[in-house]
């Protein structure tokens, strides 16, 4: 069941960024694919994107759950931006992105529709090969 979710999620077809907001509240969910288990998907949490006002873009923070990011998206072309962040647990204060390969995280993001997007990490640190963070709303 849930190896079927995930070629779900990973077939949907891409839309653009450009006309669409992600700002909001956003009910997130990791995937953790390969390295300690074959495949973990984990129950939704919160997540909040907004707009930083300063121009340089949006930011995310996922507020609920033990492992959560903080960091900012960067424009990689019309259906993909680049996701640089921190990881931190629990209620730990997130760490600036460039700290180390211990909290520092990349990842590319993908807008599936309106309602709908994700985050691909291709190589963390920890746990895994691959981690998906999931939107809907």
């Amino acid at each position: 069941a849930e190896v079927k979710q995930l070629d779900a999620l990973l077939a949907k077809p891409l839309v653009s960024f450009s006309d669409k907001d992600l700002t909001g509240n956003w009910q997130c969910r990791t995937i953790k694919a390969g390295g300690l288990s074959p495949l973990v998907i984990y129950g939704w949490f919160k997540c909040k994107v907004s707009d930083d006002g300063d121009g340089s873009g949006w930011m995310l923070e996922k507020i609920t759950g033990s492992q959560r990011t903080k960091g900012r998206f960067f424009d990689d072309g019309e259906k993909r931006s680049i996701y640089l962040g921190s990881l931190s647990v629990n209620d730990d204060p997130a760490k600036p992105y460039g700290s180390g390969p211990q909290s520092d995280q990349v990842g590319y993001a993908f807008r599936n529709s309106v309602n709908e997007w994700r985050i691909e990490f291709p190589a963390p640190y920890y746990e895994s090969k691959l981690d998906i963070l999931e939107f809907k709303r």
